[in-house]
């Protein structure tokens, strides 16, 4: 099921988002400042390529004062707009009973784009 679920996302908007993902952390990878952002980029990225199946958790003792400086950061950047464009395509799908799968892999990268510091993928 999740190889199905994952064929309809990439068809449905998933790799466009991914290339999105992408081509965001090349830019920010350009500075040295934009370095550690343009990684979460690509972490995110590749977790928008294929999202069913996998999960976001808290990584044990990465919670620390460099990963809560660096959410921060990243909320005024951009993250704000993300999460809120997923939670605006998360409310959307969720209508529709066949879009509610849709709607909670939005939902788990609205949570994982709001701040993706201290988060892993499992």
């Amino acid at each position: 099921m999740n190889l199905i679920g994952n064929i309809l996302w990439l068809i449905f908007g998933g790799f466009v988002t991914f290339l999105q993902y992408m081509v965001s952390g090349l830019v920010l990878c350009l500075t040295i400042i934009g370095i550690p952002f343009g990684l979460q980029c690509f972490k995110i990225g590749f977790f928008t390529l294929m999202p069913f199946g996998r999960h976001v958790r808290d990584v044990p003792g990465q919670t620390g004062c460099l990963s809560t400086i660096f959410n921060i950061i990243w909320i005024f950047i951009g993250g704000i707009w993300i999460a809120l464009a997923h939670l605006g395509f998360g409310l959307l799908l969720a209508i529709t009973i066949i879009g509610i799968p849709f709607a909670r892999q939005h939902f788990k990268l609205m949570s994982l784009c709001f701040t993706p510091f201290g988060k892993e993928i499992y």
